[in-house]
């Protein structure tokens, strides 16, 4: 998944006895430590996540070091979203839409490519936001892309009083929020009158196992930071073919991140309050229990075709939980 290595004991305190079946491999001896940052002011988090955009700008670089020729690929008619997030975001054309934590862009670029009047990207990652500026350009796919903190620039986009019809995020995206009143406020102040706000996520069940199916993390952090020193992984180089639709190459080999990373669990419910108490009206919510992209765990195994690249599923031998999950909610149109 989008973040550190997911072996780790949990939180300091001794693992659950439990797991699926999957490993009887000792325990793993990576710690993340878990609650001992200070997360309790805006000036807190705001550090936080200024050390997360140094990760992710190592990371990133090293993710787009295995995929081949990304403007090639969308040049010649490639897309890679999902059929998932395409029936959540539904008819996009004429649609302005705001993609946030967009990552190097490829997947807003890729909403452009479905028909979009304006798409708008915003990510803190330096690295990746000129990655996806040069895609952009080298595609002939137009779009406007942000480098900032997310809830930075939802604020000064409320103030501005600049508006979208569509807000989208996806894929590893809630994790990395300290704050989700702000961030589902932020969303709420920059959705149309009648706008829709469109989530395509990993659950936050899959986040309790490490990746050999061992139980170690709670549902919802509530707030506390999960702190990996070993900072943001080359999960792109791990998953191979699953994440490089363009086509995968070895790239950087053996990275490490000198720089450590925060993350933030929340359940679903901490989600969709969020986004109520922002005004918004839920009207959409579905849990699936296959994998789209990054082979979170080693006991996966490919989805039947035409998935066989792209899509993870449990063994049947292994009792099914929810690894994917989406939201749609809409702000009321007076």
């Amino acid at each position: 998944m989008p973040g550190a290595s997911p072996q780790a004991v949990p939180y300091g305190r001794a693992p659950l006895a439990l797991n699926l079946g999957m490993t009887d491999k000792p325990e793993p001896e990576v710690l993340p430590r878990f609650g001992e940052i200070d997360t309790s002011t805006a000036a807190a988090r705001r550090q936080l996540h200024e050390e997360n955009r140094l990760s992710w700008n190592a990371a990133t670089k090293a993710h787009n070091s295995h995929k081949l020729d990304q403007a090639k690929f969308l040049r010649e008619g490639g897309n890679k979203l999902f059929p998932e997030e395409i029936d959540l975001l539904g008819d996009v054309h004429g649609q302005s839409v705001l993609h946030l934590q967009c990552n190097s862009g490829q997947d807003t670029l890729c909403i452009k490519k479905l028909g979009a009047a304006t798409v708008t990207g915003v990510d803190i990652s330096d690295e990746a936001i000129a990655f996806a500026r040069q895609l952009s350009a080298d595609s002939g796919l137009e779009a406007a892309f942000h480098r900032a903190d997310v809830y930075d620039w939802l604020q000064e986009a409320g103030q501005a009083e600049e508006r979208w019809d569509i807000v989208f995020c996806s894929y590893g995206a809630v994790i990395w929020l300290s704050d989700l009143g702000a961030w589902a406020r932020g969303i709420a102040r920059v959705l149309k009158p009648g706008g829709r706000f469109a989530l395509m996520e990993f659950h936050p069940v899959a986040w309790m196992f490490d990746d050999e199916l061992r139980l170690r993390f709670p549902y919802s952090s509530r707030g506390k930071a999960m702190t990996w020193d070993d900072g943001i992984s080359d999960y792109v180089g791990e998953s191979g073919a699953a994440l490089t639709p363009s086509g995968w190459t070895e790239g950087v080999q053996g990275f490490t991140n000198p720089h450590r990373a925060h993350e933030f669990s929340w359940g679903t419910s901490d989600v969709i309050t969020a986004l109520l108490e922002a005004g918004l009206a839920l009207d959409h919510f579905k849990e699936y229990v296959y994998l789209n992209g990054p082979r979170a765990f080693k006991a996966l195994v490919p989805a039947p075709e035409p998935w066989t690249q792209r899509r993870w599923v449990l063994p049947e031998s292994v009792p099914s939980i929810p690894l994917m999950y989406s939201v749609a909610a809409r702000k009321p149109a007076t």
